[in-house]
């Protein structure tokens, strides 16, 4: 079942706040956007709310604010959705386009995840749990880029990065995830 066409135009998400990223690039000709990479991301690490990540996201972080920042200087990624613990929305990346969040990553059976994938961070820490408005904004997402993309695949950057990345940790519940989209269990990790 696809969505409404007004609600995509050009791979932006209408109901998504758009806050464009510099850090993105084209996809590989022939690509199948069929994963969705779930990550969890908070700057610094534990606290929400604040400008940070979206600037990050686009790159005007103050590398100077905060003394974790000097950890990450120079970083330039993105996503293509950012999901607030508060469960508003916000769009960085056409979902037409390739969003730098996977890294070196494999799943599959394919290498350079970002290729073919579709990145969503919710605003969190490893390990900590999430919001409801969260779960419900992903959920609803996930059923929108569906009708949009032949999605066949949910992961963790956790699964798709081992060993590498822990996100978005034991905190996130799959389980509610995969209830709340009723698809396939061989969608999952």
């Amino acid at each position: 079942m696809s969505a409404p066409a007004d609600l995509w135009h050009e791979g932006w998400y209408a109901p998504a706040l758009r806050l464009d990223s510099p850090n993105f690039g084209p996809r590989p000709a022939g690509a199948c956007i069929d994963l969705l990479v779930i990550h969890s991301i908070s700057l610094p690490p534990g606290e929400y709310g604040g400008p940070q990540v979206p600037a990050l996201f686009t790159n005007q972080l103050d590398w100077d604010a905060h003394p974790y920042f000097t950890q990450i200087r120079g970083l330039q990624v993105s996503a293509h959705f950012f999901i607030r613990r508060d469960g508003s929305l916000m769009q960085f990346v056409s979902a037409n386009d390739r969003a730098w969040h996977a890294g070196q990553s494999a799943y599959r059976g394919r290498t350079q995840c970002n290729d073919d994938s579709i990145g969503i961070e919710l605003e969190g820490l490893e390990g900590d749990l999430f919001e409801d408005l969260q779960y419900e904004q992903l959920a609803h997402l996930c059923q929108q880029l569906h009708g949009q993309f032949p999605i066949r695949h949910v992961a963790g950057h956790e699964h798709i990065a081992r060993g590498r990345k822990q996100d978005p940790g034991p905190g996130f519940a799959w389980e509610h995830l995969k209830n709340q989209l009723a698809w396939p269990d061989s969608y999952f990790p």
